[in-house]
């Protein structure tokens, strides 16, 4: 008898079985096909003052496309994650596009201010950059005073924000943040990025509040283009890093430091070891007493598909990722992250067996995990 039909035969149900108990453990947050929705996507998350933890996510009614009908929703969790609340509806505007969450809480007062972005669900990004869409694509603020159980009204900043020779723009995606030192000590920043209208060039940008949130004003622009879909941390002595994904195809991503509070940013520099196949990414400052301070990022960690989600810790301000650890290898792309109130890390990306956007996945891990796995 042959034995090479045997052991291909053997071969594939290895791989068969070894997939699906890679599926099985994945701990779906949001899962494609379930609550009423086709699709979720664009994961974000925050820890409250009150220690809850609150999973924003898009999501999409009838497909997974990035126009349509797209509500912002939320889950909940009081207890680090292990279990969590049915699905709130944060924003929903009839069959019109309510997306990109990017949520910070004020540490001062425990406020929780979403910054969002808003089109008509039939115009679509194409359309918005051809300035042939109906409408344009619009800024708004929404928040909680409850610890995120309640939501106001969605407000339109996008005048005091958006340029009017912009077209795209979009929050984040992921989290802002609040400045803890320095002279911009209690500054609330979120990162933004745009296309301009006439040149179609892709910036990156934050946006800033100074007042808790109720008035928001636009910093400068980077000083280079071909970047988007940005996130940013605080670093030692109150600077901040915007680390931004590459639009030029170059599969690294891009970094500027701010020594403003977001105001102004250096030149643009490729960081070599954050590869990238062209996906967003998650930036975060990592603090919890009795733990060293350091800087994490996630993302899909290959340059030629979304696929090895990975995240990075460094003790130096990002000048080296000391290590990293592999959540998944599989199908996976944009991710938040988040310091829970017991000193661990939540992760929160897109992740499924087939393709990405199968689900959003759930997962806690310590910093320590981190250091001794490579």
């Amino acid at each position: 008898m042959n034995s090479k039909p045997v052991r291909l035969i053997l071969l594939l149900c290895m791989l068969v079985s070894a997939a699906t108990l890679e599926a099985q453990d994945l701990n779906y947050l949001y899962k494609a096909g379930e609550e009423g929705y086709s699709c979720f996507r664009i994961p974000s998350i925050i820890t409250t003052t009150k220690g809850a933890v609150l999973a924003f996510a898009e999501a999409r009614r009838n497909n997974c496309g990035d126009a349509g009908d797209i509500d912002l929703v939320v889950k909940r969790s009081s207890d680090d994650g292990k279990t969590w609340s049915a699905l709130q509806m944060v924003w929903s505007d009839s069959t019109n596009t309510c997306g990109n969450p990017a949520p910070v809480v004020d540490q001062n007062t425990g406020k929780i201010i979403l910054l969002t972005t808003w089109n008509l669900g039939t115009d679509h990004e194409k359309d918005i950059i051809n300035k042939t869409s109906k409408d344009t694509r619009r800024i708004f603020i929404l928040s909680s005073d409850d610890d995120g159980l309640h939501w106001s009204g969605a407000t339109d900043i996008t005048a005091d924000v958006k340029d009017s020779n912009w077209t795209w723009y979009a929050t984040g995606p992921g989290r802002g943040l609040q400045i803890s030192r320095g002279k911009h000590k209690g500054r609330l920043v979120v990162s933004t990025n745009h296309i301009t209208g006439d040149t179609r060039q892709n910036y990156c940008q934050a946006i800033y509040s100074d007042d808790g949130g109720i008035h928001w004003n636009g910093g400068n622009v980077t000083k280079q283009d071909s970047v988007n879909e940005s996130t940013i941390a605080e670093l030692s002595k109150g600077r901040l890093m915007m680390n931004m994904r590459n639009a030029s195809k170059k599969r690294t991503r891009q970094v500027a430091i701010s020594k403003d509070g977001g105001i102004n940013w250096s030149d643009i520099k490729a960081d070599t070891t954050l590869i990238e196949p062209v996906c967003e990414g998650n930036l975060l400052q990592y603090r919890y007493p009795g733990k060293k301070e350091a800087l994490l990022f996630c993302n899909p960690a290959s340059t030629s598909s979304r696929t090895q989600m990975t995240i990075r810790v460094s003790y130096n301000d990002g000048k080296r990722w000391a290590a990293k650890k592999l959540l998944y290898a599989g199908p996976s792309a944009y991710s938040c992250l988040t310091v829970l109130p017991n000193g661990n890390i939540g992760c929160f990306y897109e992740a499924g067996l087939q393709k990405a956007y199968e689900g959003i996945v759930y997962q806690e891990i310590s910093i320590e995990d981190i250091n001794t796995t490579d």
